[in-house]
């Protein structure tokens, strides 16, 4: 059976995308260690970024869900803050891309999943370090889409700020999660629920005819203005 490959699986999104997919065989990986909660699951503890990835003989679908939130006025970013933004969320998945490409393409429905933000689109202050970077993301899932056209399928979500850990620094209390759900045409933020579902759904074959899009799951943000 082809395994699906989740990267950044222990918590927020990557969590809630393993518990969505409690039946299907997964392969887990993120640096802390994370107790899988069903028998067709198995994890690695290991940083994506540094450390020897495993060798997977078959799989059907790459989620790579590692992602940054590196909220500062541009003066006060430094050549660090987007070396590792970047790192992080491009040169990660590029990594696992290339060393995985090969056992993907035997799939016949081959699927990669890629996050971005809804800041790229949007022009957000305090962003344009995260930003740059997810840009870069957008922009790799278009490429990619293109040149795997007919073999494995890319796609991209751009969620608008999602109630994880990650974002545990700006969701502080009951008062900024209102705020926050206030700025948004829908009068709600992310759960990661909301964002799991889609990434779900994209490596399904029920989607076998979706690839190079950028999807926002926002709450209207980037297309409505009330």
């Amino acid at each position: 059976m082809s395994k699906i490959l989740i990267i950044g699986a222990s918590k927020g999104i990557g969590q809630s995308i393993s518990n969505n997919l409690i039946n299907n065989e997964c392969i887990l990986i993120s640096r802390e260690y994370y107790e899988v909660k069903s028998s067709n699951h198995k994890h690695h503890a290991l940083d994506v970024i540094n450390d020897n990835l495993p060798e997977i003989d078959e799989i059907s679908s790459i989620i790579y869900c590692l992602g940054t939130i590196n909220l500062k006025p541009f003066r006060s970013l430094k050549n660090q803050d987007f070396e590792n933004d970047y790192r992080v969320n491009v040169l990660g998945a590029v990594k696992v891309i290339q060393h995985y490409q090969k056992a993907l393409s035997k799939s016949e429905n081959a699927s990669i999943v890629l996050f971005s933000t809804v800041a790229v689109s949007q022009g957000m202050p305090f962003h344009s370090s995260i930003a740059a970077a997810k840009g870069a993301i957008e922009g790799l899932t278009k490429s990619l889409a293109a040149e795997f056209a007919g073999k494995i399928r890319v796609n991209c979500i751009a969620p608008t700020i999602t109630n994880t850990p990650l974002a545990s620094g700006i969701l502080r209390n009951d008062d900024a999660i209102e705020r926050a759900n206030q700025r948004h045409p829908s009068k709600k933020i992310n759960q990661p629920e909301d964002v799991a579902a889609m990434a779900s759904f994209l490596i399904n074959k029920s989607a076998k005819n979706i690839t190079g899009q950028i999807i926002h799951i926002d709450g209207g943000m980037s297309t409505l203005k009330v």
